[in-house]
């Protein structure tokens, strides 16, 4: 981890660095979302079927590959409107704690997401969407709070149960159209993700060399 003497500690909520980290990471999500945007305009005008080509088919090998798959495609521009904006907001906020631990971070969650669907999800059903995606981000945000004590997630996590707490009920099997599994299961792969991805605080900073930037381990 890098210390700027200016800019402070890039995890600290309220140093510059910290604002720094969050703006880019908001940036880097609002540009996700065109992308998705875009491939299901090509999947609807195109008439590509991408969602039965390439979504989760539980219990079928043929529909395994949409493990990795299925996070990018959505059942029309309504579906994914409505995961677009938890997607930035919460991605944005797992982003700002380090690129590589959201990289590892997306891919834990897709694995457990995906795989959970395919295991328990309705035979014969096809199952697209970044809605699992998104649970486990909340897991991540919710579980950092307690392993790592960090208020900061906590706080994030009150806001956006504010905002989009009914959607949590997504977990249980309340319509057949949603696949609660994926929520389910994304939401245990966000929180194994933040154990296994969890910032671990040194115990000393050491001295303070305000003439250079201050590297630690």
């Amino acid at each position: 981890m890098t210390l700027h003497p200016t800019g402070g500690d890039p995890h600290r909520f309220g140093t510059e660095a910290f604002y720094a980290s969050l703006g880019r990471a908001f940036v880097a999500m609002c540009a996700v979302v065109p992308l998705l945007f875009l491939i299901e305009a090509l999947d609807q005008g195109l008439a590509l079927g991408l969602d039965v080509a390439a979504g989760i088919i539980p219990l079928r090998i043929q529909g395994l590959d949409g493990v990795f798959f299925s996070p990018f495609l959505h059942h029309g521009f309504d579906h994914l409107y409505s995961n677009s904006i938890p997607l930035i907001l919460l991605g944005t906020f797992v982003l700002a704690a380090g690129t590589r631990r959201f990289l590892w971070s997306t891919l834990v969650i897709i694995l457990v997401s995906g795989l959970g669907v395919w295991f328990t999800g309705a035979p014969q059903s096809v199952v697209v969407g970044a809605s699992g995606v998104i649970f486990g981000y909340l897991g991540i945000l919710l579980t950092r709070g307690i392993v790592e004590r960090s208020w900061w997630n906590f706080a994030v996590v009150l806001l956006v149960g504010l905002l989009y707490g009914w959607q949590l009920l997504g977990i249980l099997p309340t319509d057949e159209r949603i696949s609660w599994q994926g929520h389910l299961f994304g939401l245990l792969g966000g929180v194994v993700a933040a154990i296994l991805f969890r910032r671990r605080r040194p115990e000393s900073y050491g001295p303070y060399r305000p003439e250079s930037t201050l590297t630690l381990p």
